[in-house]
């Protein structure tokens, strides 16, 4: 059990039978009245997320959460395979709950994968990835007074902006928390 003032970004609950991540968390105190935690919970299976406000001295029920670093097999384009390297035991997650972040997997990238029960709920992903570009625009002549891009794919299949030097083959560090260029692999 867990105080709602204690609440924090991350933190996983069980409420009227369902699990919720916690997205956002705001105190409120109030001139008058009691304090209360003003929260955004992202149901875990379905995804839709519901704003709630408890009491802060309101006891929730959060549950334990394994995190564990696994590997990316493959995808079976429903499920997202995954396997600890230590032990080699396999888990799957299905691909809604990566959403548009699928795009940043790679085989053998490795990422923090939470568990409940036997069934991944949330993941992380590491800052940046390497990837090795596979198509590129054209880089044309003119006006580079400015910060001057192109868009490349990489072996995933996601475009990227890159300077005009990046060319097919090359190998390109990319922020999984936006999407960007941040330099050569």
């Amino acid at each position: 059990m867990i105080e709602a003032g204690d609440l924090t970004t991350g933190v996983t609950l069980k409420l009227d039978n369902s699990l919720f991540k916690v997205m956002k968390t705001a105190y409120n105190k109030p001139g008058r009245g009691k304090a209360s935690m003003e929260t955004t919970l992202m149901d875990i299976k379905t995804g839709r997320t519901v704003n709630r406000i408890f009491g802060v001295e309101e006891r929730l029920d959060n549950i334990y959460v394994e995190a564990e670093m696994v590997d990316y097999l493959y995808s079976d384009g429903v499920m997202l395979h995954f396997m600890n390297p230590q032990s080699y035991e396999q888990h799957e997650a299905a691909a809604d709950l990566f959403g548009d972040e699928a795009k940043y997997l790679k085989e053998g990238i490795q990422i923090e994968l939470r568990i409940h029960e036997g069934i991944a709920i949330d993941y992380k992903l590491p800052t940046t990835v390497t990837y090795k570009v596979t198509d590129a625009d054209v880089a044309v002549a003119g006006d580079t007074t400015g910060k001057v891009m192109k868009k490349c794919t990489v072996e995933t299949g996601f475009t990227v902006a890159v300077p005009l030097f990046v060319k097919i083959g090359d190998m390109i560090v990319v922020d999984t928390r936006d999407g960007s260029y941040t330099g050569r692999g």
